[in-house]
């Protein structure tokens, strides 16, 4: 069974969503499993596996980096320090870059 990782539940505030990861783990998957969830999984779940859900040549560049491992501490992902869409950097260095408009992501 293929499990996806978001809600559309509106009730967890914009930018942290990335706390089901620690919910994932907690409930028995590894944190791959939760990571493939939120990549993978999800891209394959609503039809658009060829364009994203992993990093490949000719695929979007949907980017994000952490400092630590997220596979020893999912928690990592908590605390984004990179984050590239469509092959635009948005912030750097644990800063919002300002491109595209966006000044601060609100915590991503």
């Amino acid at each position: 069974m293929k499990i996806a990782f978001g809600t559309d539940q509106g009730l967890v505030p914009h930018g942290q969503n990335a706390r089901e990861f620690a919910l994932m783990v907690q409930a028995g998957m590894t944190p791959m499993d939760a990571i493939l969830a939120a990549t993978r999984n999800a891209a394959d779940l609503i039809g658009d596996a060829k364009d994203i859900g992993s990093i490949q040549p000719g695929r979007f560049a949907d980017i994000v980096a952490v400092s630590g491992d997220p596979l020893t501490d999912v928690s990592e992902l908590t605390r984004v320090q990179f984050v590239m869409k469509g092959g635009t950097v948005y912030k750097a260095d644990g800063k919002a870059s300002g491109a595209g408009g966006i000044v601060d992501a609100g915590g991503h």
